[in-house]
C-alpha cells in the first residue's frame, strides 16, 4: 500500500461541508467517488480539518492509501480530470506509511474576507461577507491581538463540538485592510466549531462601534458563547494552509 498526501482547494459554495454526510454532496464524497476506479472499492479519505457548508479551502490536506501502483504526478492528473470544477488537487506527495492528515497536523491557518464598501462586485460575492457600514480596522486589530496565546476558547465555540479540550493556542491574529477589503488572518494549533466565524462576528461589532474593544477579552474569559456576537457567514472563510 502507498500512502498519499494531497493538498486540495475547493469552492465550498455548493458543498454541505467537507465531511461525508448521508445524502449530501460533500468534498469527501466527490473525492472518494473519484478514487473508486483505482481500487474498485471506496477509498477512505482523511481530512486535516473539517470545514462547514459554504466554507472554502486553498490549502486543505487529505491522506489515503492505495494498493494500485501510480505515481504522484499521474494521480494528480487523473483526479483533476475526474473531479468537478469546484475541487482541484494542487499537489500530490507520497507520504510515510501511517501518515494521517488529521492526526499529524500541528497547525491550521484561516483567512476571513470582508468587503467594506457600498457595492459588492458580483464576482466576489461567494467569497466575501459584505458589510457596508464603516468599520474601524484599528479597533478590530487591537481586539484581535487579545487572542494571541493559549486559552480556553469556549466563548467562541458553537454548540455540537466533540473535542476533548477547548484549549487552543493562537499564533497569529491579524486584521489587515486594502482599500475596501478587510482580511482577518488567524493561525492556531487547532480550532473549535465555528470558532473563527464567531471571532469575526465579534470583531465586526467592535469595528462598528457596537461593542468596546475590551469585550474581546471579556468573551474570552467568560467561556460563554452567548457573550460573543452573531456568527459571521461561512462564505467569507477560507482554510489557507495546514502545518505538519
Amino acid at each position: 500500500m502507498s500512502t498519499f498526501k494531497l493538498t486540495i482547494a475547493y469552492d465550498g459554495t455548493a458543498f454541505a461541508g467537507s465531511q461525508m454526510q448521508r445524502g449530501q454532496r460533500t468534498v469527501q464524497s466527490v473525492i472518494e467517488d473519484a478514487l473508486n476506479p483505482f481500487e474498485g472499492r471506496r477509498v477512505v479519505v482523511h481530512f486535516a480539518g473539517r470545514t462547514d457548508a459554504g466554507v472554502h479551502a486553498a490549502g486543505q490536506v487529505i491522506s489515503f492509501s492505495l494498493s494500485a501502483t501510480i505515481s504522484a504526478h499521474s494521480l494528480q492528473r487523473a483526479l483533476n480530470v475526474t473531479l468537478p470544477e469546484d475541487v482541484r488537487v494542487m499537489q500530490v506527495e507520497e507520504a510515510a506509511e501511517g501518515f494521517n492528515a488529521r492526526f499529524d497536523a500541528r497547525s491550521k491557518a484561516y483567512r476571513y474576507q470582508i468587503f467594506n464598501g457600498a457595492v459588492l462586485a458580483p464576482q466576489i460575492r461567494l467569497f466575501t461577507w459584505h458589510v457596508p457600514q464603516p468599520l474601524d480596522t484599528a479597533r478590530m486589530s487591537e481586539a484581535a491581538s487579545v487572542l494571541l496565546g493559549e486559552y480556553d476558547f469556549s466563548g467562541f465555540q458553537a454548540a455540537g463540538g466533540d473535542v476533548i479540550t477547548n484549549r487552543r493556542e493562537i499564533f497569529e491574529s491579524r486584521v489587515g485592510r486594502d482599500v475596501d477589503v478587510i482580511t482577518y488572518d488567524v493561525a492556531a494549533s487547532g480550532f473549535l466549531r465555528h470558532m473563527v466565524r464567531n471571532i469575526v462576528g465579534t470583531l465586526v461589532d467592535i469595528g462598528r462601534g457596537r461593542r468596546p474593544i475590551e469585550d474581546m477579552r471579556r468573551v474570552l474569559e467568560s467561556r460563554d458563547r452567548s457573550k460573543a456576537s452573531a456568527t459571521a457567514p461561512a462564505r467569507g472563510l477560507t482554510l489557507m494552509s495546514v502545518g505538519y
